[in-house]
């Protein structure tokens, strides 16, 4: 579903049940079964049965993540790993976020379908369910799908009984040793009932291409597929993005079972979606017969043209662009895997913020409002449909699926997402086993041929690992060849010239926001019994690198189109290099920590990434008196001078010659002495244009409470984020402060869960106190259905209460 359109298409959030809402003529209906779900965790007998009772079952809200509330053990999913001698045997704790997500859980929802729908057909639609999804209604049998991430519908019309009361169960299973990272668990994305007439535009009917754009032809090409029987008419509208008609074609059509009818519609000087312009078309696909509208179907569509070349790299719309993308997971953190509209958003704009302007799905289809939000706010997407294919990475991974699934998963993949102005590249995996057999070439070239026949106008990637894949024709597969970390780029494109080549994925440096280790010193997979990484932004596992050299590689080398960096955000498991340590349970690679607040890192890419003036100053200034405490400026500007209360320590200026001076300016040995250190930038004569002052913070005094000034929504989902401050009597954030904040929310909205960015923390994210982390964490508010004020009160022994006060609309 597309988030933008307002015309016909009648959206009923938050309802389980139709009844009085059905429109009293023959158009689609469109229900999101949101409220009213019954869940237990658990293999339940018989909970399939529509007489089943299910009082002393929890009511939840959908999307529902069941593991996110804990509470954390380092048993959930614990996994031994051998040596490649076989004789030491690994224990990794906290692989897959340390929380419950495994075993069995069942979802229960009553609707009714109007008697007046009788003569429809009823299907569902599941946006993703974590996973082996099998579904019931009154007692049958529908039909399952296993995948966690794929979307999927069933048709319900056999089964549903018209004027009475309806049972939807839900049985989902997740299996031990499933995933690599936290998968979430439950129905954790959206659910929909849609009624359509007999005859009706198909699921994911419709596919739109713009034939020509690259050379001014307005061409839209509009493929629709319909199902259902007789004689009628297709009228296609399509509008502008101001929702202004522009142009319209009808075309009369039999069908018999299925039919596809192609249109061709001249669109006179259409605008380009761009990363700066993003702006989309909407098609509304009208069925007509005897002039009577019975079915409308919305579809969002861009002009745009791209192309990967083996010289320079990415062109959108015959600009030059370099992708400047990171990889991200699923999760959002503290709300655990269930979608949030509001959640996405924030971290997309904080990601704007930085300068980045691509998203990799890192490593599956992500939820459909992703990709909305990312054709609305200017993102350009490498989708990616696996992290396995026949050959496991974990025991009960895709491998499993693989023979039976893999072609419908992609083919519902592709479909699904094949209108999307933002999606550039198809991924079809992501460090596949394969990739290093000698016969694995087939596999690639068999999806390779699924993702051209269900979309021909985009190319498909893929994030290898390692330089076989150039001997033995896997790579030789991909329109697009995609590398992740380590490959000799100079020595590919010399034997390879006619490749196009981007850098699938990148850096994986590891940091904690707030701490500082003043070696300051790069590191190579390097731990501490604090179980933290250092921010000078210099520490990582094996495999990868900092983005100094990164930046280096991408620079010395301007035929790769771009970059994902590993991670945009930290996200729940995987949490290296402390793989084996506990309290572990989420990342350390995000450039933005779990709950959303910048490490030092962020602005080493938002100074290269941006057009901002960037001028950032690390560490903090409190330390003990004498100790030595480099200083590390990230910064677009060229040279800079730094004063410690008020006398010169030097002038830096970037060197190309130097891997940490090139994209960073360096103090290596100021000796602390309290007061305060301010950095001033410099332009090419030597004159003062920006200055930053770090000053020593006091004792703390008081909680200070800070909106990003986002409007939320009286709709009971929209989430608002609070970032919580502990500072001194003059306001200064105290950077050492650990201070326990309690909770409370009065007014119209309830309190939905908190972080700090720590990976050791074990409190579950929905407990109403929190410990700060070097300073801070956040607060996450939901709205009720009521608007009005919202009131949040933050508290802690010895501190000055905060309040902050919101108003839903």
């Amino acid at each position: 579903m597309n988030l933008k359109t307002a015309f016909t298409i009648l959206i009923i959030a938050s309802l389980a049940t139709a009844c009085s809402n059905l429109k009293e003529n023959n158009q689609r209906e469109v229900i999101y079964l949101k409220k009213g779900w019954k869940f237990t965790k658990g293999d339940i007998e018989n909970a399939q049965n529509a007489k089943f009772d299910d009082t002393s079952w929890e009511t939840v809200q959908v999307p529902h993540d069941w593991a996110i509330s804990g509470p954390y053990d380092k048993n959930n999913d614990i996994y031994t790993k051998t040596s490649k001698t076989g004789k030491v045997k690994v224990t990794m704790t906290g692989r897959t976020g340390a929380l419950p997500f495994i075993g069995v859980g069942w979802y229960r929802n009553t609707f009714t379908a109007p008697a007046l729908a009788k003569g429809k057909r009823l299907f569902i639609e599941f946006d993703g369910a974590m996973s082996h999804t099998k579904i019931y209604l009154n007692g049958s049998y529908i039909g399952e799908w296993p995948y966690g991430y794929s979307s999927f519908t069933f048709d319900l019309t056999d089964k549903v009984k018209f004027g009475e009361p309806n049972i939807l169960a839900v049985r989902l299973e997740n299996f031990p040793k499933m995933s690599r990272w936290y998968p979430g668990a439950g129905i954790y994305r959206n659910v929909r009932l849609v009624y359509t007439p007999q005859t009706h535009v198909a699921h994911w009917g419709t596919y739109i291409t713009t034939p020509g754009i690259e050379n001014g032809d307005g061409t839209v090409n509009i493929k629709t597929t319909i199902e259902g029987n007789g004689d009628f008419s297709l009228l296609s509208e399509i509008y502008s993005p101001e929702n202004k008609l522009v142009k319209t074609q009808k075309n009369k059509f039999s069908v018999s079972g299925k039919t596809i009818i192609s249109q061709n519609i001249v669109i006179a000087n259409p605008v380009l979606w761009s990363i700066d312009k993003p702006k989309t078309y909407t098609v509304l696909s009208k069925i007509l017969r005897k002039n009577e509208v019975t079915d409308i179907f919305s579809s969002d569509f861009g002009f745009r043209y791209i192309k990967f070349t083996a010289d320079d790299g990415f062109h959108l719309n015959g600009k030059r662009i370099r992708l400047q993308g990171v990889c991200m997971h699923h999760d959002l953190g503290p709300i655990g895997a269930a979608l949030n509209v509001s959640a996405l958003h924030r971290q997309l704009r904080i990601l704007k913020e930085m300068g980045c302007n691509a998203i990799r799905t890192s490593h599956n289809p992500p939820a459909p409002e992703l990709l909305a939000l990312c054709d609305t706010m200017g993102f350009v997407v490498m989708d990616e449909a696996f992290d396995e294919w026949k050959k496991g990475k974990v025991t009960n991974g895709y491998h499993t699926l693989w023979d039976e699934w893999s072609e419908k998963d992609l083919t519902a993949f592709i479909r699904r997402d094949r209108n999307h102005p933002s999606v550039v590249l198809w991924s079809a995996g992501n460090e596949i086993p394969e990739q290093r057999d000698k016969d694995s070439w087939r596999i690639a070239k068999l999806l390779v041929d699924i993702c051209h026949r269900e979309d021909s106008t985009r190319p498909v990637s893929i994030g290898m690992n390692g330089y076989v894949t150039i001997k033995n024709k896997f790579a030789t597969q991909f329109d697009v060849k995609g590398w992740n970390y380590h490959l000799d780029y100079a020595k590919a494109h010399e034997e390879h010239p006619d490749w196009a080549i981007i850098a699938s994925e990148t850096q994986s440096t590891v940091e904690s926001r707030g701490y500082y280790d003043t070696d300051a010193i790069p590191r190579k997979h390097y731990t501490r019994d604090n179980l933290q990484c250092s921010s000078y932004t210099l520490e990582y596992p094996g495999w990868a690198n900092t983005p100094d050299v990164g930046f280096a590689t991408l620079d010395d080398n301007p035929f790769i189109a771009g970059e994902f960096v590993w991670t945009g955000f930290d996200y729940l498991g995987e949490s290296t290099p402390y793989n084996v340590q506990w309290p572990t349970r989420s990342s350390y690679f995000g450039i933005v920590d779990l709950c959303g607040l910048p490490k030092d890192m962020f602005y080493l890419y938002q100074q290269r990434w941006s057009d901002k003036k960037v001028l950032h100053v690390l560490p903090h200034w409190n330390w003990k008196e004498g100790q030595n405490v480099p200083v590390h400026v990230f910064t677009n500007y060229n040279s800079a001078e730094l004063f410690v209360n008020g006398k010169s320590h030097g002038i830096r200026t970037k060197n190309p010659e130097k891997m940490y001076g090139r994209y960073r300016l360096v103090w290596d040995t100021l000796s602390f002495v309290p007061g305060e250190l301010k950095v001033v930038a410099l332009d090419k004569n030597g004159k003062s244009v920006k200055e930053t002052i770090v000053e020593t913070a006091g004792d703390p005094y008081a909680i200070k409470l800070i909106s990003d000034g986002v409007p939320v929504k009286a709709n009971g989902e929209d989430l608002a984020f609070i970032e919580v401050r502990i500072v001194d009597k003059e306001g200064r954030v105290c950077p050492l402060a650990n201070n326990t904040i309690h909770f409370k929310v009065e007014g119209k909205g309830s309190y939905r869960a908190s972080g700090n960015g720590d990976a050791t923390d074990l409190e579950v994210f929905q407990s109403p106190e929190r410990k700060c982390f070097y300073g801070k964490c956040i607060a996450i508010i939901q709205t009720s259905e009521e608007a009005g004020e919202i009131i949040l009160t933050a508290s802690s022994e010895n501190l000055q209460t905060g309040s902050i006060k919101l108003v839903s609309q």
